[in-house]
């Protein structure tokens, strides 16, 4: 029982210290940047993942070995893949499993809209929902764009892809119809983002 009352103490800090960070970032305040550990962060929002995932679906972590430390906002962190996570959930109507995905990974060129050269830790966000087609695709990061009719705000993959410019990183976004949607989300190293 007190584990029980422990973990709903930390989900509603965690609920807390998200909505103050929402609220900041919707007034432009100053990001809390640091230089944390991609792994310990997706750890630790895993409760807070799997439940905002909902019935029905299963979210998997797969936390790969040797992850550089990043620069990163641990709650806009926190915003941004719960973000990604409720759009997978929504794109699954009769459930399935998401994949939280990190890694290193090194870019050797640079291909345009794609990230600079360099090392970077990878957060990858994958489900095998109903996808989107091409020119779906090419509006999901405008700000009001939704594909949810009056049940979405189109704010959220807006937000995911202002905190990677926040943070100095790289957002792409991979989908297909029937098959499902990958998003990668590239987080610098502190050098580099310096």
């Amino acid at each position: 029982m007190r584990a029980f009352i422990a973990a709903a103490r930390e989900g509603v800090d965690r609920g807390v210290e998200l909505i103050s960070q929402l609220l900041a970032f919707a007034d432009h305040r100053e990001p809390d940047l640091q230089v944390r550990e991609l792994n310990e962060l997706v750890s630790s929002s895993g409760p807070f993942l799997r439940y905002g995932a909902g019935r029905g679906v299963r979210v998997r972590l797969e936390l790969g070995p040797d992850i550089p430390s990043c620069l990163i906002d641990p709650a806009l962190f926190d915003a941004a893949v719960l973000n990604l996570v409720l759009n997978a959930r929504d794109a699954m109507p009769g459930g399935g499993e998401i994949w939280i995905v990190t890694e290193r990974l090194v870019a050797t060129n640079s291909a345009p809209g794609g990230p600079l050269p360099g090392t970077y830790a990878r957060l990858r966000v994958k489900d095998h929902g109903c996808g989107m087609p091409q020119e779906v695709l090419q509006k999901v990061l405008d700000p009001f764009f939704t594909t949810k009719g009056e049940n979405g705000t189109g704010m959220g993959l807006a937000q995911v892809r202002t905190f990677m410019q926040i943070v100095g990183g790289h957002l792409s976004i991979a989908s297909e119809r029937g098959t499902g949607t990958t998003v990668d989300l590239l987080f610098p190293l502190p050098d580099a983002a310096a």
